[in-house]
């Protein structure tokens, strides 16, 4: 049997408690795509403004966003959304979703293809592991219990 842990300790566990609601990787998508004032994500999301401004907040005092300020000519100052050192590592977690989502639910082509900007090529996510080998989930990759786990 594999290693189990209580949820309580379970790192997978305490993101999902953060991020596994419907619409808090949608909002981090669209801040890491460009979307970062609260009306253009409220209209491109479609979600109630409530509930935007709820996961925004969750989302700053979990450091994953910062709130920036900005002022149009004539306007008051407002804010807009940008993505922290931590909100930028779930980069390989939303291309991983999305990979799996283009596989498996898709009814058509990928709407979109990540591609490294500098050269074009097609990005893949690889699990490798530090000493450069590639590991298949499920036939290669196992569970130890680390310093946090006992």
């Amino acid at each position: 049997m594999g290693v189990v842990i209580d949820n309580d300790r379970c790192s997978i566990a305490r993101a999902l408690g953060l991020l596994g609601e419907r619409w808090s990787l949608q909002i981090v998508r669209d801040i890491s795509n460009g979307v970062r004032r609260f009306e253009e994500l409220r209209e491109h999301l479609g979600v109630a403004r409530n509930v935007l401004s709820n996961r925004l907040s969750a989302l700053v005092d979990a450091g994953l966003l910062e709130r920036v300020a900005y002022q149009e000519f004539g306007s008051r100052q407002r804010h807009e959304y940008a993505l922290t050192s931590a909100g930028r590592e779930l980069w390989p977690v939303l291309m991983a979703l999305m990979a799996w989502g283009d596989r498996h639910l898709a009814d058509g082509p990928p709407p979109v293809e990540p591609e490294h900007v500098g050269c074009g090529g097609k990005v893949a996510l690889v699990p490798v592991c530090e000493h450069g080998h590639v590991v298949e989930a499920g036939r290669e990759l196992g569970l130890r219990l680390g310093a946090g786990g006992v």
